[in-house]
């Protein structure tokens, strides 16, 4: 079957670091709309893989993966079950019917709330699979900011080693673009050797316009990721969004030399839509990108029916859903 898309340079990528703030570089953004919507009308009319070629495409979809479960009822028990699933995402059948068993797939990381790391760091520990906390008040934010400062601290200290922050919205929304570079400049600092991945609520935003500016602030103050949405807005990630934010991130590059990562999270449920937003990131980014150290997917659903696509590919049936649970 074919090679996995290329991830590009194997090497380890430097931080950002972040920059003086500096306003003159966003201020002047204005978006089309229109012409956003066109470009990613275009992305998912014109790209289309087929048989092998999608077979790694969903491969490479799987380990960009953040298997994610932030619900009230979680338990040690379902977070022990997402950990395993994270380690071995495809049944053992199918990979071997496939000859990828030398790749060691694995998903990029689980994601919990703070109170389920006792569960998963130690359940994930040597497989190579990070763990991400959500952390900063989430999904809303609306706590003050020492509470987001000691949560990240409190996370890291657990073994977290990726922080997913939210940014308080009220301060893109009103303009206040200094005072959110020096909120998320505070939680980078908190992460420590913990990567820092910036959650906008695009959804929460208004205007692809504020999406793109709150995208470059959240840069410059260090973030090692941007990310779309908690999963918990009525609008989450969307193509429109996300190419808005690919872009700051490809001029973001351009002007400092540093490659920031870009999480699309929320509404993501099928194989197709994962095909979509690896083809944008081949074209707006380019092969750097395709690899889980600078993109991610934050799903629930998505990777039973990857899943699926891959045992339809073997057998040219559809097996039902509950043969293939996430955890």
């Amino acid at each position: 079957m074919a090679n996995m898309p290329s991830s590009g340079d194997a090497q380890a990528i430097p931080r950002n670091p972040g920059m003086p703030f500096r306003p003159e570089l966003f201020q002047h953004i204005k978006i089309n709309k229109s012409a956003v919507e066109r470009r990613c009308d275009s992305i998912v009319k014109r790209r289309s893989v087929k048989k092998d070629h999608q077979v790694a495409w969903l491969l490479k979809a799987i380990t960009c993966m953040d298997l994610t479960t932030l619900s009230g009822d979680d338990t040690p028990g379902t977070v022990t079950r997402l950990c395993r699933k994270a380690m071995q995402p495809v049944r053992a059948d199918i990979i071997a019917r496939l000859g990828v068993q030398d790749l060691g797939i694995t998903t990029g990381a689980v994601c919990v709330y703070h109170n389920m790391l006792a569960t998963a760091v130690p359940a994930v520990a040597g497989s190579g699979v990070h763990v991400a906390a959500v952390s900063t008040g989430f999904p809303a934010g609306q706590i003050p900011l020492p509470f987001k400062i000691n949560e990240i601290k409190a996370s890291v200290a657990a073994g977290a080693t990726e922080i997913d922050i939210v940014i308080s919205r009220e301060l893109a929304l009103t303009g206040q673009w200094e005072a959110l570079y020096e909120e998320v400049k505070a939680y980078r600092e908190a992460c420590g050797e913990a990567h820092l991945k910036a959650i906008l609520a695009t959804g929460e935003l208004g205007t692809l316009t504020t999406v793109a500016k709150a995208s470059w602030v959240c840069m410059m103050a260090g973030a090692d990721f941007i990310k779309t949405s908690t999963g918990k807005e009525p609008v989450n990630a969307t193509l429109p969004f996300s190419l808005v934010m690919v872009r700051a991130i490809r001029e973001y590059h351009e002007l400092t030399g540093f490659m920031i990562g870009y999480k699309p999270a929320g509404g993501i449920k099928t194989a197709k839509q994962s095909l979509d937003y690896l083809a944008m990131i081949k074209e707006e980014l380019g092969n750097a990108w395709l690899r889980p150290e600078l993109f991610r997917f934050g799903a629930s659903s998505l990777l039973g029916d990857i899943e699926r696509q891959l045992e339809h590919y073997l057998t040219g049936s559809y097996s039902a859903q509950f043969r293939h649970p996430m955890g």
